[in-house]
């Protein structure tokens, strides 16, 4: 059965020409059937969800799914920025009490009764179209700053959705365990975001492999190492940055204790889900230009049980999944304390936020 797909299914019927604007039981019904449709989104309308709140993380969910297929599933990058500039003004239409899009009019009652602002959202989407047109990253710092549109946002959603206090301390760990998951899926997926879309999150400033788009790309079409050196080269550059992206988990780890203990259970999960991503990679020996490691079926079903143990038993606070004691070839990086390089580069994003303020 073909999964889902917004510009396939759902465009013609919600898309700019639509005219008329549907009820909020609809609304919710349509974002919720967005939710289901996704094996993988357990923790959108899981148990570990307050109940009263399932509805507000499916219209969050179905925002996000709807840019995320206007981006990268309209078939060309000008029809790809059409349609995200009308996701951008329907959400402005919304926050004047105009909506009529059912993902709209089942947001605008979550930004009603849970005080949400319109700002992450827009960042969301201005990370959306930074993807159209930037495909190369020279430095770590650039990476970092897309992950403040791309990744950041989501996290002060989910804690303003789930009522926490949302004070500075918090917001930075928040911020910290985003952009950790967001370099995690980065590192994961470097065959696939070449292969798929033509992009490079490896920023230039972390290595010095000679040659590095065109040895990537000969490696990934053939599915062996470009050359001699190349495959050693490229899993010490992983190795490098996997070892950068636990230094900003390490930031993260206040988060969970901060929040509420109704919360806890789900945010844990977000958290050791992404570090125990992280940990695969290394053992599959940093080897991702080649391969996209991912979670085994009984590690997933052990991390949700253990969260679902939190969520019945108030005094259980598993700890959190660290760097791999074991690596198949744990060869030294005698040349890390040397990256990333210094270099100034200007913020990659400013351009692209400024054009949607």
């Amino acid at each position: 059965m073909a999964s889902r797909s917004i510009i396939r299914d759902d465009l013609s019927r919600y898309g700019p020409d639509q005219a008329a604007a549907v009820s909020l039981a609809d609304a919710r019904a349509y974002c919720k059937s967005l939710a289901n449709a996704q094996y993988e989104n357990f923790s959108v309308l899981s148990p570990l969800v307050p109940e009263d709140r399932r509805g507000d993380f499916a219209a969050v969910y179905a925002f996000c799914r709807w840019a995320d297929d206007l981006a990268d599933e309209s078939g060309s990058t000008e029809r790809a920025l059409e349609l995200l500039a009308w996701w951008r003004g329907e959400l402005l239409r919304m926050h004047a009490g105009e909506a009529r899009h059912p993902v709209f009019v089942a947001l605008a009652d979550t930004f009603a009764r849970r005080g949400l602002s319109v700002e992450p959202f827009g960042d969301l989407i201005s990370a959306f179209e930074l993807d159209q047109t930037k495909t190369r990253y020279a430095t770590w710092d650039e990476v970092l700053s897309y992950c403040r549109y791309s990744a950041n946002p989501v996290g002060r959603i989910v804690l303003k959705v789930l009522g926490e206090k949302c004070d500075d301390a918090q917001l930075a760990a928040s911020d910290a365990l985003c952009t950790a998951l967001q370099l995690t899926n980065h590192w994961q997926d470097i065959n696939r975001d070449w292969s798929e879309r033509g992009r490079i999150y490896v920023p230039s400033d972390m290595h010095d492999i000679a040659d590095f788009e065109r040895r990537l790309a000969e490696t990934i079409s053939q599915g062996y190492s470009s050359d001699r050196e190349f495959f050693g080269d490229s899993r010490r550059l992983v190795r490098r940055l996997v070892a950068r992206t636990w230094d900003v988990y390490a930031h993260a780890e206040p988060l969970v204790p901060s929040v509420s203990r109704a919360s806890q259970p789900l945010l844990w999960l977000f958290a050791a889900g992404g570090r125990s991503v992280l940990r695969t990679v290394e053992r599959w020996n940093c080897e991702t230009v080649l391969v996209r490691p991912k979670l085994s079926p009984p590690r997933k079903l052990l991390l949700v049980a253990r969260a679902m143990v939190m969520s019945r038993v108030p005094s259980y606070l598993p700890a959190l999944p660290g760097p791999s004691e074991w690596i198949v070839d744990p060869e030294p990086d005698p040349d890390a304390s040397l990256y990333p390089k210094k270099a100034p580069v200007p913020d990659a994003l400013a351009e692209v936020a400024e054009q949607g303020a």
